[in-house]
């Protein structure tokens, strides 16, 4: 083995006409998700996204957590946009269906296949999470995060990004259940503030609350002095998200 080029050996496989085609075909496949979750999505506004774990049972405290969250979400007039599976995806759901406005699952296609809950309005399906990722925060109004693993933690890391950078207009971002969060937040302090990872202000980009009536009170705040649609800049904007 060459230590200056340890993939010297590799066998170096190019790419055939067949390969390319399937690469080019998928450019249609994505656009069509795309296409899809503009059309169906566009009419929902204001919408709360909501994430968590989809391995907690039905019967677990944060799955009742999620069901009343997005049924006081839902009473105060927003669709419930969620991931679509089981676990707090499915208690999001659930709650919203029950509530007044509509329950949104965005469905995506894994290897190990995510089964569909049954509460949803409105189902979308996809295959690329990127394509997922854009439907969840183009048209949210707040970003709701109940505890959950890496996917959760994914969509949050994602959506502070997002707003830190300006390339999504400020929603609020709402954790929920202080005890899951709470170490978690503080290490955001003593490492990433400390070490000049992210600014100070950047915690403030994010609420920690405990109950279904916070969540309501910490979105109406955020709007109390405009409107929840985007203004024409913020629409600039999410074109470029």
């Amino acid at each position: 083995m060459d230590p200056k080029n340890p993939f010297a050996h590799q066998e170096r496989i190019p790419l055939n006409g067949a390969t390319l085609t399937r690469e080019s075909w998928k450019i249609f496949q994505i656009m069509a998700e795309f296409v899809e979750g503009f059309e169906r999505l566009s009419s929902i506004k204001p919408s709360v996204s909501i994430f968590g774990s989809a391995r907690v049972a039905p019967d677990h405290p944060y799955y009742h957590l999620a069901e009343r969250v997005a049924r006081e979400v839902s009473d105060a007039g927003f669709s419930v946009v969620s991931g679509g599976g089981g676990g707090i995806m499915e208690a999001a759901n659930k709650g919203a269906q029950a509530g007044k406005s509509p329950s949104v699952g965005l469905n995506i296609q894994l290897p190990k296949e995510q089964e569909a809950n049954a509460y949803q309005d409105i189902a979308l399906h996809f295959r690329h999470f990127f394509s997922r990722k854009v439907m969840f925060v183009k048209y949210a109004s707040a970003y709701v995060v109940l505890p959950g693993g890496f996917g959760t933690l994914d969509e949050l890391a994602e959506i502070l990004t997002l707003v830190q950078t300006g390339k999504t207009p400020r929603i609020p971002i709402i954790l929920v259940h202080s005890p899951f969060w709470e170490k978690l937040v503080e290490w955001f302090q003593e490492r990433l503030v400390a070490e000049e990872a992210i600014d100070a202000e950047d915690m403030h980009l994010f609420k920690v609350v405990d109950t279904p009536e916070e969540v309501v009170t910490a979105i109406f705040d955020h709007y109390e002095d405009r409107g929840f649609q985007p203004s024409r800049e913020e629409r600039e904007i999410l074109l470029d998200l």
